[in-house]
């Protein structure tokens, strides 16, 4: 099996202390063998017997420390460790109810309200990696853009693909609403979340609010409403009869009652997001609302592997013995 050596702790870090004996052994070596080679007159005729005798001397004390580092090392016991976790999560299932009507283009918001939206709704996405999302877009009518994914990638791009004019023009709140509880109804999560964007007021539609709100309260579907527009007016484009792009001011008409009303039927809450950054707060105050519980338990299997260390340092010792008592015997 092949070590990643990266990877390596130890079960007893504290016996590495004992590799502090290396040096003293090696300073009480090197004061014996200077004090020896000063009490015996060498002469030019044992040169190389000299030479022979402080290589025997210095291989057996290197092959000494080498041994007793490696056997040091392999007591403080190495170690590697495969870990894997098991998660447990409390699901909630999501699915994001856009506007997509023409007035979703007005630029109170930067760089319009629906881009805006956008956004804000990827950044929620992103953030809750274990729950279930989907996306219905609705105008003057409603269909599913995604069904409920736990694959985010696929949802994020769906999601960046979105742009007016993909269906007909106005404002279905309530088959905006009805789609999304349909995705839901027969959903096993404990926790069921419709979270319902627009700009205006119900004109379109066979179904009304508040009956798509009642519907979402007997599946135990929890909605919340978000009124996007500034107080006031804003600027809108528009294309003249010659195909060119201009602007004017037109009055900003969010049906609050209704989605108040919306959020109070089905057990939920409305915001009203004047600008991006209150729209962002907004989406950071949902996601408190339904948080994910997550149990995880970690299981760690640890391999040894002291065994390399222990083997080297019986065979460096080993060799020691060998050079002192049998090779070199006749030298040192």
């Amino acid at each position: 099996m092949q070590i990643n050596w990266n990877d390596i702790s130890f079960a007893n870090p504290e016996f590495f202390w004992a590799l502090l004996f290396i040096p003293i052994l090696l300073v009480w070596y090197i004061l014996r063998n200077r004090k020896l080679q000063g009490s015996i007159k060498i002469t030019s005729l044992n040169t190389f017997s000299d030479l022979k005798t402080n290589i025997s001397r210095h291989s057996i004390i290197a092959l000494r420390c080498l041994g007793l580092a490696a056997l040091i090392t392999a007591i403080a016991r190495p170690q590697t460790s495969l870990s894997w976790q098991n998660v447990t999560t409390e699901g909630i299932d999501i699915v994001i109810a856009l506007d997509i009507s023409g007035s979703m283009l007005a630029e109170d918001f930067r760089p319009n309200r629906l881009e805006a939206s956008k956004d804000v709704a990827m950044d929620f996405i992103a953030e809750r990696p274990n729950d279930r999302i989907g996306l219905v877009i609705y105008g003057g009518e409603s269909f599913t853009q995604c069904p409920l994914t736990s694959d985010h990638d696929v949802l994020l791009n769906l999601f960046g693909g979105i742009q007016n004019g993909m269906i007909e023009d106005g404002t279905a709140i309530g088959m905006g609403l009805a789609t999304a509880v349909n995705r839901l109804k027969d959903s096993e999560a404990k926790s069921k979340v419709v979270i319902l964007l627009t700009d205006g007021s119900n004109n379109s539609g066979s179904i009304p609010p508040v009956t798509a709100a009642e519907i979402a309260r007997e599946f135990g579907v929890r909605v919340y409403t978000v009124g996007v527009g500034s107080m006031g007016e804003a600027r809108m484009p528009f294309q003249d009869q010659f195909g060119r792009i201009q602007y004017q001011n037109v009055p900003v008409r969010i049906d609050e009652k209704t989605l108040k009303d919306i959020a109070s039927i089905a057990d939920g809450k409305y915001f009203r997001a004047t600008d991006k950054n209150k729209l962002e707060n907004i989406y950071k105050e949902i996601d408190k609302l339904e948080k994910s519980k997550i149990n995880v338990t970690d299981y760690k299997k640890k391999s040894e592997h002291f065994w390399p260390f222990a083997s080297l340092a019986a065979a460096l010792l080993l060799l020691e013995f060998l050079l002192k008592n049998i090779i070199f015997k006749s030298v040192v």
